[in-house]
């Protein structure tokens, strides 16, 4: 958005709230980042995004953080995922976030359906399918 002085709420509804409900569907893990948003555009897409119970991810000096209308606990997850800057389980969070898999893998679940993470399918030591979670990069 370098170079993005203003857009109205009304430009930022349309554009990014078409954009993002129709990304996760057409095309699968391709994903929305943005970054070099000015305090005015910032709000403006911030406002957009909750007015949609939407959300998406902007970069802020390499540092991913989310947008838009969360749930606090889905954004530590994110928060978590980020933090370990690499590919992780439902049951590698459970733990650092002291909850069940269940309730972690809800929350993942939840994240990479509004396209905010990245779902990579592998296998586990048993050799049963097994999912990784990570923060585009």
């Amino acid at each position: 958005m370098k170079g993005v002085e203003a857009f109205d709420f009304s430009f930022a509804n349309e554009f990014f709230g078409k954009l993002l409900l129709s990304l996760p569907s057409m095309y699968p893990q391709r994903f929305i980042v943005v970054e070099g948003l000015t305090e005015y555009t910032r709000e403006n897409l911030v406002k957009a995004l909750e007015s949609l119970n939407l959300a998406m991810i902007e970069r802020v000096k390499k540092k991913p953080v989310l947008i838009g209308k969360l749930h606090p606990a889905d954004t530590a997850t994110f928060e978590a995922i980020a933090k370990e800057k690499a590919a992780v389980t439902a049951a590698t969070l459970s733990s650092k976030l002291s909850l069940t898999v269940t309730a972690v893998n809800e929350r993942l679940t939840k994240l990479s359906d509004l396209g905010l993470l990245r779902r990579l399918q592998g296998q586990s030591e048993a050799g049963r399918k097994q999912f990784e979670y990570a923060v585009p990069a």
